[in-house]
């Protein structure tokens, strides 16, 4: 039955790939507990037992809370084929998760990497990589084109706020230069559209002119946007590796990765005054809760206007 669910949530419920690999870990990951009795240990003193199990790894409450979430979707899932006749999992009291605010980037910090970063973006260096012309590819063309590329990825993960896989998933033809837009499918396979200003869209156009020097040829529509210098489109631990590197520097310190580039928009549009419906829209959230999650930041941009202006705050509350 879990090779029935795996289907269910990759086909039924269209579940991004690293979600189903979440899944498919988590009950294997049972499976092994349980000797393979998958089906007939969904009993409310087996989970028990394996949640115990789980806190006893070490792990922290917001996995456990991963895990036990699986299993219960996997419950439920039973229950419609009529396998279950109840969910045991509603019965487990989940260990207390600390509340995690998302990491974002200050925008002076990504203002000094675009700024540093704005020659790779050009067209200077973009007449030098043309000089070279197509395969075989020199190495300063490659250095060129590697740089180019790097720069964009940061510039699209922070310009629209869109995920990885997302990112990863565009088409050439996602690009659509008269309208300034960006057409991008998420989760669940919707698409939404979203605004590019227009130096990222310059930016866009000159890194396709990019590709066609290094390739020789345009690319297709139907094929990816952002590709290798041999051609091949990115994968996860490309894009993760750019992010980290590109970022490296310019007063950003915690953890560089796509989702804190998202965050940062997020928070940055929060606190320019962009109201939360339209954030919602742009990051392809389901629902507005998801969205609110960036609240936070403008409480924090609040308290210090609210230190610095306030008339007691000033002198510390004190009627002096």
């Amino acid at each position: 039955m879990t090779d029935a669910y795996l289907t269910y949530i990759r086909d039924i419920r269209r579940y991004s790939p690293r979600t189903q690999d979440i899944y498919r870990d988590v009950l294997e990951d049972f499976a092994r507990f349980c000797d393979g009795e998958v089906v007939a240990s969904l009993t409310p003193s087996m989970l028990r037992r394996y949640e115990a199990d789980l806190m006893g790894r070490g792990m922290k409450p917001r996995t456990v809370h991963q895990h036990v979430s699986v299993l219960s979707g996997f419950c439920r899932f039973l229950m419609q084929k009529g396998v279950l006749k109840a969910n045991p999992a509603r019965s487990l009291k989940r260990p207390k998760m600390e509340k995690r605010l998302p990491e974002y980037c200050q925008e002076r910090s990504m203002e000094a990497y675009f700024n540093a970063t704005e020659h790779w973006a050009g067209e200077d260096e973009l007449m030098i990589l043309q000089g070279f012309g197509p395969e075989p590819a020199s190495k300063t063309a490659v250095d060129l084109y590697r740089s180019r590329l790097r720069r964009l990825i940061i510039s699209l993960l922070y310009g629209t706020g869109i995920r990885r896989a997302e990112l990863i998933n565009l088409k050439a033809g996602s690009f659509d230069p008269a309208r300034q837009v960006l057409r991008v499918v998420g989760k669940g396979d919707k698409m939404r559209e979203i605004p590019l200003i227009p130096s990222l869209c310059h930016e866009i156009c000159l890194y396709l002119k990019a590709v066609e020097s290094m390739r020789g040829s345009v690319l297709p529509a139907d094929g990816p946007l952002l590709v290798t210098e041999k051609g091949h489109a990115l994968y996860p631990v490309y894009v993760d590796r750019a992010v980290k590197a590109e970022l490296d520097g310019y007063g950003i310190t915690g953890r560089k990765s796509p989702h804190v580039l998202r965050h940062s928009v997020a928070t940055a549009l929060l606190n320019d005054g962009a109201d939360l419906n339209s954030i919602k829209e742009m990051l392809g959230h389901a629902s507005l809760a998801a969205t609110q999650v960036y609240t936070h930041n403008s409480l924090d941009r609040l308290k210090i206007v609210y230190n610095n202006a306030h008339p007691r705050a000033k002198n510390g509350g004190s009627n002096d």
